[in-house]
């Protein structure tokens, strides 16, 4: 692995201040965790986490899985992104997503996420993204 949790963690920080204070890194290895920290602004009427919540989290780790394997590249951009909303998130709790990479290549990496309530053992969506990874300097 090229960054770990504590890395991984400084780095949404340092480059994504403005949403950094809303993710936790749990895990890094063969799999990668991260929480999102429900509050307020996440979610929709009828006390549910938005899907645009949702999105995030499984963007954001799908690209920190990435990150722990390449390294601090800040420019790699998702290219494809693709979510199925499969039931109501719990309300009240925070949201895990377990994050895998099914393929890594020089250009474009793939991965999977599924995200579970806090708690919870049916993911609530599942998530696949491809990502354009930008040539070394």
């Amino acid at each position: 692995m090229e960054m770990d949790v504590t890395s991984l963690s400084a780095f949404l920080a340092e480059v994504f201040p403005q949403v950094a204070a809303d993710f936790v890194v749990e895990e890094v290895g063969a799999e990668l965790v991260v929480r999102l920290r429900v509050g307020d602004a996440h979610l929709r009427p009828g006390g549910t986490v938005s899907g645009p919540a949702m999105f995030a989290l499984a963007d954001v780790g799908i690209y920190l899985a990435i990150l722990a394997r390449i390294g601090p590249v800040a420019l790699a951009v998702t290219t494809n992104a693709a979510i199925d909303f499969l039931r109501k998130p719990e309300a009240g709790r925070d949201l895990i997503a377990r994050v895998r990479i099914l393929k890594l290549g020089r250009v474009l990496a793939v991965g999977d996420a599924l995200l579970y309530s806090e708690g919870g053992t049916e993911p609530v969506a599942r998530a696949s993204m491809t990502y354009s990874i930008p040539p070394a300097r």
